[in-house]
């Protein structure tokens, strides 16, 4: 990698030519290897189906976009799908704006911005903006804050309209609109712990609607994440290569979303693994399965 200087972000030359950006303070480069466009495609716009489920769709489509950063993922997906009349909600959420408002700053070397430059500018100055897009037209929110502190207090806020089971009776909608797909971008747990925990998986499941099918793929493959979004409440499966790595995750809450779901044999080697027990805190740290979570697994519908 070649580093452009800057003040608290970097622009990042990688390997193959393209541009990134690198955060100072966090010490992470942004989708590091085969750059932001082409991650995205694969780790999102393809492997979520997104063209085939939008050509399908009646009424508006909602994409939550965790971790908007320097907004290429949530770009990629709109330029992916301009050419398609289904309307789109997208809700990006992120702790800061500074990433974003560097790279409004650099677009001609990242290169992705091509287009929507002007409403990325609204939506950073006013975190909400509507365009007609091509075909279609797009509700683009944001929210700036704790990601792990407004999932929690939107779900304490929710009155369950029935008693709830272990994994799938959750009560429906959220004030941004139960989501049809999640774009999950956080750092990685070792640097971000509080975005990778069971609490907040099991958070964010319970703001899904039952009624309307929704995935979120996932960059890691790790033992530890699969069996926190199982015990959340998640179906989960093998995600796609992205290029930078040969497996992803894929989650949704039906099964009919994961075209290589988990099975038992992935189940005993989560058994054996000394690093498997979900984050309970927002502390780093790794552990076997206990008893409890192993209990909770085999239980799970997609084991049975």
């Amino acid at each position: 990698m070649v580093l452009i200087p800057a003040a608290d972000y970097q622009l990042v030359r990688l390997n193959n030519g393209i541009c990134s950006v690198r955060s100072l303070a966090d010490a992470e480069t942004f989708h590091p290897v085969i750059g932001p466009v082409a991650e995205a495609e694969a780790l999102y716009v393809r492997q979520l189906r997104l063209r085939e489920r939008l050509a399908k769709h009646s009424g508006e489509f909602v994409v939550w976009d965790v971790g908007l950063g320097a907004a290429a993922n949530a770009l990629t997906v709109l330029r992916a799908t301009r050419d398609l009349p289904c309307p789109i909600r997208l809700v990006s959420f992120d702790h800061k704006a500074e990433p974003l408002e560097f790279a409004l700053r650099h677009t001609v070397e990242l290169g992705y911005f091509g287009g929507y430059e002007q409403q990325t500018q609204t939506l950073l100055r006013e975190h909400t903006v509507q365009f007609t897009d091509d075909a279609r037209t797009v509700n683009w929110e944001l929210h700036l804050g704790d990601f792990p502190t407004w999932l929690a207090q939107s779900a304490a806020r929710r009155t369950p309209n029935r008693r709830e089971a272990p994994t799938h009776s959750h009560p429906t909608g959220s004030e941004t609109g139960a989501p049809h797909a999640i774009l999950f971008d956080a750092y990685s747990p070792a640097r971000n712990p509080a975005m990778w925990t069971l609490p907040l998986f099991t958070n964010l499941f319970r703001q899904l609607d039952p009624q309307r099918p929704c995935a979120m793929p996932t960059y890691s493959r790790s033992t530890i994440l699969r069996v926190t979004l199982l015990l959340a409440g998640f179906f989960v499966g093998v995600g796609h290569a992205t290029g930078e790595k040969e497996e992803t995750t894929i989650a949704a809450n039906t099964p009919d979303l994961i075209a290589e779901p988990l099975d038992r044999r992935w189940l005993d080697r989560a058994r054996r693994s000394h690093s498997a027990e979900p984050l309970h805190a927002e502390t780093y740290r790794i552990s076997p399965l206990s008893p409890e979570s192993w209990a909770k697994l085999q239980a799970h519908p997609q084991f049975q």
